[in-house]
């Protein structure tokens, strides 16, 4: 079954049995039947949300992250309250979760991993140079983590995914 949103689709995420999709500049989160994928009745309008590039969910405490431009909203899934979570200094290009761990890729190239129950920055890595403008990064089981980003080879841009050790402090 194929649903027709009808804007450019940022991020997408799921809880139960519902899906929400973020799309571009747009401040609001798009619920959807996951079987049917057909549109709920309501929407969750998050006001100040501008620039919706990606969207996570913590089943652990049940709340949406939203990389806007510049900042993380958190979003309650059961009463759709929603609050600024996280300002950064860099540009978020993208999300992911690992338990109650948010995992933020940057345009800057950085990679930063905060905790969900205290928004502490657990750690960070500015990417080398040769790992520039990465897409999205996930962390591993086993404590690292993989960025997916383009690359030059012999003159042409080609897409890879290359795992980093974890690091503990931002450099500079």
């Amino acid at each position: 079954m194929l649903y027709v949103v009808g804007r450019d689709v940022r991020g997408v995420t799921y809880l139960d049995n519902i899906l929400y999709v973020v799309c571009e500049e747009s401040s609001t989160i798009r619920l959807y039947n996951t079987d049917t994928l057909s549109p709920l009745d309501v929407v969750i309008n998050v006001t100040g949300m501008r620039y919706p590039r990606d969207i996570v969910v913590c089943r652990h405490d049940r709340q949406l992250y939203v990389a806007d431009k510049d900042c993380i909203w958190r979003v309650s899934v059961d009463d759709h309250s929603y609050v600024k979570w996280l300002t950064s200094q860099f540009r978020v290009k993208s999300l992911s979760m690992t338990s109650r761990r948010l995992l933020v890729t940057s345009m800057s190239p950085t990679v930063c991993q905060y905790s969900t129950t205290n928004k502490q920055l657990l750690c960070g890595v500015r990417l080398p140079s040769y790992l520039w403008w990465p897409s999205h990064t996930v962390e591993t089981t086993h404590g690292t983590f993989v960025v997916g980003l383009p690359r030059r080879y012999q003159d042409k841009i080609q897409y890879e995914v290359s795992e980093l050790l974890r690091f503990c402090h931002l450099q500079h």
